[in-house]
């Protein structure tokens, strides 16, 4: 798996997306756990976009884990993710313990986000 540049309708750059590539066939297309969050985008960019760049890890938590355990370790391995995940739960668990005590809703429903989006990757491996 990579992270690359998708580019939507000629204009709209996205970056640090997760891409598998088949090490067979080199067939490579979106990783299946983050394409509901890289549709959603391209859905809200709409159909005549202006030219722009989005970081997909600042809109998908997976991805997120993926471009900082390619920073700290050069790798996207999923040995070198899978401890990096674990302790993003925890964090977002923790968090997630002081939103509730604060009433604050839409901080809530974030995390609740993030997680879900983490758990996909989960489920998966």
């Amino acid at each position: 798996m990579k992270l690359r540049t998708v580019i939507y309708s000629g204009k709209v750059e996205i970056d640090n997306v997760p891409i598998y590539t088949c090490p067979t066939c080199n067939r490579s297309e979106v990783f299946s756990e983050v394409k509901p969050d890289l549709t959603g985008l391209i859905g809200q960019l709409g159909a005549k976009p202006e030219k722009q760049t989005y970081l997909f890890n600042e809109v998908n938590e997976l991805a997120d884990l993926l471009v900082e355990a390619y920073q700290a370790r050069k790798s996207t391995d999923p040995a070198v993710v899978k401890p990096l995940t674990e302790e993003r739960i925890n964090m977002l668990l923790d968090l997630y313990a002081v939103a509730r005590s604060t009433g604050d809703e839409a901080w809530v429903a974030d995390i609740q986000k993030r997680l879900k989006q983490l758990s996909r990757g989960i489920l998966q491996t």
